[in-house]
């Protein structure tokens, strides 16, 4: 069983910064994608940023030029680094890995922005 621990999550007013870390209990190099997913009240969970075995990343429209996927092969962490945060950003952060057929899921981090 894969397990993924979050990290990293808190409070914070508009215009700050925050790091979330993911770290998986398996090799990184056996995870074809690792990546986060967020949650707002009331809304449908949406993917925010994403990193593949090759190293390439993708992230959402809303959130390009703010935050950065990154991971550490050695640590087999991936981290989100959040710049320029917005009360919109606000939700639960999930972290996921997708190892061939299956999606594994952390318990999620809240993230919270004030105006």
């Amino acid at each position: 069983q894969v397990q993924l621990v979050e990290s990293g999550g808190g409070l914070v007013q508009a215009g700050g910064s925050l790091r979330l870390s993911c770290a998986a209990s398996v090799s990184i190099f056996s995870i074809n994608a690792m990546g986060w997913y967020r949650q707002a009240p009331g809304k449908q969970r949406e993917l925010v940023a994403r990193i593949t075995n090759d190293g390439s990343t993708n992230c959402a429209d809303s959130v390009k030029g703010r935050f950065t996927i990154s991971r550490d092969n050695y640590k087999n962490t991936v981290y989100l680094q959040m710049n320029s945060l917005k009360p919109e950003d606000t939700a639960v952060y999930y972290c996921y890995a997708h190892i061939f057929f299956n999606d594994y899921w952390g318990q999620g981090t809240q993230v919270t922005v004030s105006s």
